[in-house]
């Protein structure tokens, strides 16, 4: 564990001195506007999720709004999304239960937030350490792809791979280290075809000769 823990370590240092600022890449002013965001970018990229809640936030800018609205029109607004339909009864029944619950206020903690309609494990993590400060280590596709390709986790279920990671990562480095992951992977360690020759953790990398040969 403690050898895990240095190399989690060194990771973390060669990506942080890579990117010293690492920020989510959807955009948002408050926490509502980045809840939104979350769910929509389910399945889709945060460039389309950009383009799409730039105008989509003018038309509703409070979860009242969209808790009054049809399936049917909030549908259509998001169509490019994907999986709109799902995406429209997702918002409007979370919108919904923040108007009927908590006032309208997005809620602080990961388990309040995941028993919001739409609302899971990643979606609550994103949003509860990028809006309101608190640590915590998200995981989606690119966080578990990297985590297993340099063996700090091998776990099946993403739950499983954030325990995993939590226990070798500083907690005040949660936040920070998970974001870096989400980019690396996004960027560099891709799914199919990684760019190795561009990575910063090349010569550490467990996985190197069996994707480079």
């Amino acid at each position: 564990m403690v050898e895990k823990k240095q190399f989690a370590g060194q990771v973390f240092e060669r990506l942080l001195a890579k990117t010293p600022e690492p920020k989510i890449e959807l955009q948002y002013s408050n926490p509502f506007q980045l809840l939104v965001a979350t769910i929509l970018a389910a399945q889709c990229t945060d460039l389309r999720v950009n383009m799409v809640t730039k105008t989509f936030f003018k038309e509703y800018p409070t979860p009242a709004k969209i808790a009054r609205e049809s399936q049917m029109v909030i549908a259509e607004k998001i169509k490019s999304t994907g999986f709109y339909r799902n995406k429209a009864n997702s918002l409007i029944a979370c919108c919904q239960r923040l108007m009927a619950e908590y006032q309208g206020e997005v809620p602080r903690t990961v388990d309040e937030l995941e028993r919001l309609p739409g609302v899971g494990r990643k979606t609550a993590s994103v949003v509860v350490s990028n809006a309101y400060g608190v640590p915590a280590i998200s995981v989606d596709t690119h966080v578990k792809r990297v985590a297993e390709r340099l063996n700090l986790s091998k776990a099946r279920t993403p739950e499983a791979t954030e325990e995993e990671l939590k226990s070798v990562v500083a907690e005040e480095n949660w936040t920070v280290f998970s974001q870096l992951l989400v980019l690396h992977g996004r960027y560099v360690c891709v799914a199919r075809n990684p760019k190795c020759k561009q990575c910063t953790l090349l010569d550490i990398c467990p996985s190197n000769e069996k994707i480079t040969s």
